[in-house]
């Protein structure tokens, strides 16, 4: 990914960026501006010169500091497009070459190092906002169906990607077979029947997605749902249960969306009985999660 759009790395930048400031300005209360009306030799002499009684050894410190935090930074000034340029020296980096304001016929001087990190956090900023708006959408965990991430999130969180989609299959075909009333045969059967064109018979009852029975969209999901509703148990909860092939992170985040969408449509399904009855699929009742697993873990937070 392009740094100038790496939300990541702008970050690091600008958390740089923000301590480079800070001990910047340490190291200048050791130090004071030889700069205009009252410098010496101004223009020969260095830009900034050490304070009588200075602490020597804080200094050097604080100069390691800021060399270690330029190095981290040797991307800014590209990134940001915050240059300078020095008469006989061309385009310089301000903040790799900081420490220039301290030798003879210095190339800049505080002032300028203030202000090309001011306008560098400026940038960020702007970049930052850009880099958000730029970015893909993330699937937020808290917006799968609640049966779906309640089944899977102590496995997912604890590594076991596989699992937790095939728990989340299972929670999901838990519900179909809890509003037809039915577990005698195999999932995808069970898909298949509950959805079924055939008029609901004795033990079998239908899910019929709600409307007018002579409605065109309305026949559309429910031939839909015929095909998609099984063909989600064959595709994943099936590989999930029974094959040990290898699973990504993104194979399970797309897997359990997409059992969230099939969760999401059973419950605006109704029930047909055979005597005719039609019933509401009521949702099922699903414990909130902790607050501090409102959020996907992925391998990378640990």
């Amino acid at each position: 990914m392009e740094s100038r759009t790496n939300s990541d790395y702008l970050e690091f930048l600008g958390d740089r960026l923000d301590k480079f400031s800070s001990t910047f300005e340490e190291f200048m209360t050791h130090h004071v501006e030889n700069t205009g009306f009252g410098g010496i030799a101004v223009g020969m002499a260095p830009a900034v010169l050490p304070k009588d009684g200075a602490d020597k050894a804080r200094v050097r410190a604080l100069t390691d500091q800021l060399n270690h935090l330029a190095g981290a930074l040797m991307d800014l000034s590209n990134v940001t497009q915050v240059r300078m340029t020095a008469p006989g020296a061309g385009v310089l980096d301000p903040f790799v070459n900081w420490q220039r304001m301290l030798e003879p016929k210095p190339l800049l001087d505080a002032g300028v190092v203030r202000s090309c990190c001011l306008q560098a956090a400026g940038r960020l900023e702007g970049l930052q906002a850009k880099a958000a708006a730029l970015s893909s959408p993330n699937i937020e965990p808290s917006l799968l169906h609640p049966l779906v991430w309640a089944a899977a999130q102590r496995l997912w969180n604890d590594g076991h990607l596989r699992q937790a989609v095939a728990a989340s299959a299972e929670a999901v075909s838990g519900q179909m077979k809890q509003l037809i009333g039915r577990n005698n045969a195999s999932d995808t059967s069970l898909w298949q029947q509950a959805f079924a064109a055939a008029d609901p018979q004795e033990g079998k009852p239908r899910l019929r997605w709600p409307g007018d029975v002579d409605d065109q969209d309305v026949k559309t999901m429910q031939s839909g749902l015929l095909s998609f509703a099984p063909g989600v148990n064959m595709v994943i909860r099936n590989p999930a249960t029974h094959v040990s092939a290898d699973f990504t992170e993104q194979d399970g985040l797309e897997q359990l969306a997409t059992l969230s969408i099939l969760a999401k449509f059973l419950d605006r399904c109704v029930v047909v009985s055979v005597d005719g009855v039609t019933s509401a699929a009521v949702p099922p009742e699903v414990p909130a999660p902790a607050d501090e697993s409102n959020r996907l873990t992925t391998r990378e937070d640990g």
